[in-house]
């Protein structure tokens, strides 16, 4: 059994057993930081909504709800600490005050559609919260572009989910594609913004 099908029975089961108290918990560890791939906790949820034993609007709402809850704690790790763990460790990860100005000049200008599009982008979603609040983003823009983002992202896994019934899990290898795709193409727009000085 591969490590994938393990984690898929493992949060399954979990989420049997806990309930919406699972989905909560695990869609605030992931929003925290903690890469517990929200495609497998939202879409079999969704599936278990289809038989019966969950509501699906209840499902994206407790989502999002767990969505802000990690991602305000993710902000506050990167409001608070942000700065002096890149004094502290910066130079092992070849960081330094200079990419702390460069965060915050990207979040000055495209603050709100990167916390928007991150919110809806497969591997991006779980870590944008940190340079945000490193950034010192306005928490009240950070706060409603989570929660739209958040619903729109479980909905949307949510519904595969019910639509897909006994084969959801095959929503999974379809968003790390999507993944693949979606982080070097970031790397490289903002690559080109930087060399053209529009950050």
């Amino acid at each position: 059994m591969s490590i994938t099908a393990i984690l898929v029975e493992y949060l399954a089961d979990l989420i049997e057993y806990l309930g919406y108290i699972g989905i909560f918990i695990l869609m605030t560890l992931e929003s925290s930081g903690i890469p517990i791939p929200s495609e497998i906790v939202v879409t079999f949820a969704g599936f278990k909504s289809f038989e019966g034993s969950f509501n699906l609007i209840d499902v994206t709402l407790v989502s999002t709800l767990a969505n802000l809850t990690g991602s305000l704690i993710f902000y506050y790790i990167g409001y608070r600490y942000g700065g002096p763990f890149v004094d502290r460790y910066g130079k092992y990860l070849r960081l330094n005050n200079e990419h702390i100005d460069l965060v915050k000049r990207w979040f000055g200008k495209y603050g709100d559609i990167s916390i928007f599009i991150g919110r809806i982008t497969p591997g991006v979603r779980t870590y944008i919260s940190f340079p945000a609040g490193l950034a010192r983003m306005n928490l009240r823009n950070f706060i409603i572009l989570t929660l739209i983002g958040s619903i729109i992202w479980n909905y949307m896994l949510a519904y595969a989910g019910y639509v897909l019934r006994d084969n959801w899990h095959k929503i999974i290898p379809i968003i790390d594609y999507i993944a693949i795709i979606a982080i070097p193409l970031i790397i490289i727009i903002l690559y080109i913004m930087w060399r053209n000085k529009l950050i």
